[in-house]
C-alpha cells in the first residue's frame, strides 16, 4: 500500500477550492481517482447538525471543492452520511443536517447531489477479523467509488476521529449503539472499524484539518486552528499523521494499535512517506485532548488499571457523563443513542444517566446538541491521572 501523505497549507476556508485542487495535482490529479460517468460517494463527517464554525463536520468549502473537482471530471459527486447514534436514519434528519452544515448550499454551487436514500443492507464480510457482517446505508454500496472527507477531532472514546472512524457514518443511525454495546472497550471497537473500512474500500482519503477540534470531542470541544488540508491513499498512514498533529502517541491511539497487531501501516511518522511538509512542522504546540487520554505513564497505562482497579472503582477512576439538568432540554436523543440504555428522561424534564448501567462509551455526550452532558473526574482519576493537553 502506498505509505505516502500529501500535505498542503490552507490557512482559511476561503482557499479550499484553490489548495484542494493543489493538493489532489500533488497526488496525480483527479483522473486517478475518477472516471467520466462514474457515482462517486463524498462520505463525508456529519455527526449532528451543527454550524460550519463549530469545527464538528466536514466543512462545507472542502467538500464544495471535492464535489467540483469529480464533477469536472465528468463524474457524479453524492455527498452522503448517516449521521449520530441518536438520530434516525431519515430525509428530516438528513434535511435538517444538510441545511445547518452548510451541505446543501456546497451541492447547490457545486453541482453535486445530495443523498436522501434512508435503506441499507446486511453485507456479509468473511474476511474481517473481527465483524463478518455490516450494515451499510445503500448509497454507499451502490456507488462506483467512495472519498472518504473526514475531519480532524479528538474522540472521547477513541481519543481521535480521522479518515479510520470517519467509516462508522455508513452504519445507519440507530444500530451505532448496538456497536458500542457489543465492542465495550477502545481495542475491539478499532478492530469493527478496521473491518468496515476494508470493506468500504474507499479511493481516495481527504482530510479538513483546517479547523480542527480540540478537548472534549467529536462534538463538545473547541475549534482548534491547524490550517493544513491532507491526502492520502491510506486510511492509516493518514490517521498516523493525523495523531501526529495533535500529539496522540501512537501506542495510545487505539486505531493504530490494531493496525500495527494486523500488521496494517504505517503506524508511525517515522515510517509515513510525506509530501508537502516536514515532519518537524507538524505537531501543534499544546494540542488539547479528551479528558479520557492519558499519555501512558503510572496506573493509566497499565493492565492491572484495566482489569483490576477500573472495575473495582468505577466511578472515582473513570471519567463519568453527569446531565446538567439547567441545560437538558428533554429531547431524548441521549436516550436513544445509549447503547445500554442507561439514560433515561426524569419526569419528562431533564436526561438522568444510571452510573451502574453506564460503559463510559460516551455516546450521550457525544450527541447532545444542547451541550447538557458534563464529563466528571473522578477523586482517584484526578490523583493519578493529570488533566490538560495530550
Amino acid at each position: 500500500m502506498d505509505n505516502r501523505v500529501f500535505v498542503i497549507s490552507c490557512p482559511d476556508y476561503d482557499q479550499s477550492g484553490e489548495k484542494t485542487a493543489e493538493l489532489l495535482d500533488m497526488m496525480g490529479g483527479m483522473e486517478r481517482f475518477a472516471a467520466s460517468g462514474e457515482s462517486i460517494a463524498l462520505k463525508v463527517n456529519l455527526l449532528l447538525a451543527a454550524r460550519p464554525e463549530d469545527a464538528v463536520t466536514t466543512h462545507p468549502e472542502v467538500v464544495k471543492a471535492m464535489a467540483s473537482l469529480v464533477k469536472g471530471r465528468g463524474a457524479a459527486p453524492l455527498i452522503v452520511d448517516s449521521p449520530g447514534g441518536g438520530y434516525r436514519y431519515s430525509p428530516k434528519t438528513l434535511e435538517k443536517t444538510y441545511q445547518k452544515t452548510g451541505m446543501t448550499r456546497a451541492a447547490e454551487e457545486s453541482g453535486a447531489e445530495l443523498n436522501w436514500d434512508c435503506s441499507h443492507q446486511l453485507v456479509s464480510f468473511p474476511e474481517g477479523r473481527l465483524v463478518k457482517r455490516f450494515e451499510v446505508i445503500t448509497p454507499v454500496l451502490d456507488a462506483d467509488g467512495v472519498f472518504n472527507l473526514c475531519k480532524l477531532k479528538t474522540h472521547m472514546f477513541t481519543y481521535m476521529t480521522g479518515a479510520v472512524k470517519n467509516h462508522f457514518g455508513v452504519i445507519p443511525g440507530l444500530s451505532k449503539p448496538g456497536h458500542h454495546a457489543k465492542l465495550r472497550d477502545t481495542g475491539r471497537f478499532a478492530a469493527m472499524l478496521l473491518d468496515l473500512t476494508e470493506l468500504v474500500g474507499a479511493r481516495l482519503f481527504i482530510m479538513d484539518a483546517v479547523l480542527t477540534m480540540e478537548g472534549e470531542g467529536p462534538m463538545a470541544g473547541e475549534p482548534r486552528r491547524v490550517g493544513l488540508l491532507l491526502g492520502s491513499t491510506n486510511p492509516v498512514a493518514l490517521d498516523a499523521v493525523g495523531g501526529e498533529i495533535m500529539g496522540l502517541d501512537p501506542e495510545n491511539n487505539p486505531v493504530l494499535v490494531e493496525a500495527e497487531k494486523r500488521g496494517l501501516g504505517p503506524t508511525r511518522l517515522r515510517d509515513v512517506d510525506l509530501v508537502g511538509i516536514e515532519a518537524r512542522s507538524l505537531r501543534v504546540r499544546d494540542f488539547k485532548g479528551p479528558s479520557t487520554y492519558y499519555a501512558g505513564h503510572g496506573l493509566g497505562a497499565s493492565p492491572w488499571y484495566v482489569s483490576l482497579f477500573l472495575p473495582l472503582f468505577k466511578n472515582g477512576m473513570s471519567v463519568r457523563p453527569k446531565v446538567d439538568e439547567k441545560k437538558c432540554a428533554a429531547c431524548g436523543i441521549c436516550v436513544k443513542a445509549c447503547p445500554m440504555g442507561a439514560v433515561a428522561l426524569k419526569e419528562k424534564r431533564h436526561a438522568f444517566i444510571d452510573d451502574d448501567l453506564c460503559i463510559r462509551c460516551y455516546c450521550c455526550h457525544e450527541m447532545c446538541p444542547e451541550k447538557a452532558i458534563e464529563l466528571r473526574r473522578g477523586l482517584l482519576y484526578r490523583l493519578i491521572r493529570p488533566a490538560g493537553a495530550v
